[in-house]
């Protein structure tokens, strides 16, 4: 039985520039930094919960076997307009031009990480 999700895995190719990234625009906290053979490891979290985590995967190089990259990692906020207008002053590529509406009230953004990676905003109801 699944119990929980552990992490979000997610290839990049400069990994101080993603770690700026993900800490400075995004507000995550690095949590660890590994070496393990050629590959690099970066596990992030939000401030005051590591239960769930990213870790950026990089080795300097491409020449790790193109597996994709996730599909998208969502965010909860609870001011979307805002967030969205500081990505955009912050310089990073928005896929909108403004958090949208679904599902009858959801409200969604989306936007890239430095590698191309498709993040989201997501407001509930």
């Amino acid at each position: 039985m699944i119990h929980k999700l552990e992490h979000i895995g997610v290839r990049v190719k400069d990994m101080d520039a993603s770690i700026v990234f993900y800490t400075e625009v995004l507000g995550m906290r690095l949590v660890d930094r590994v070496f393990s053979g050629t590959l690099e490891l970066a596990f992030l979290s939000l401030p005051g919960d590591e239960h769930i985590q990213i870790e950026l995967i990089g080795n300097g190089s491409d020449s790790i076997p193109d597996r994709g990259k996730v599909d998208h990692i969502a965010f909860t906020v609870s001011d979307i307009e805002s967030e969205a207008a500081r990505l955009k002053q912050a310089g990073v590529h928005t896929l909108d031009e403004a958090p949208r509406e679904i599902l009858g009230g959801v409200k969604i953004f989306f936007f890239t990480g430095p590698d191309g990676e498709v993040l989201e905003l997501f407001q509930p109801k």
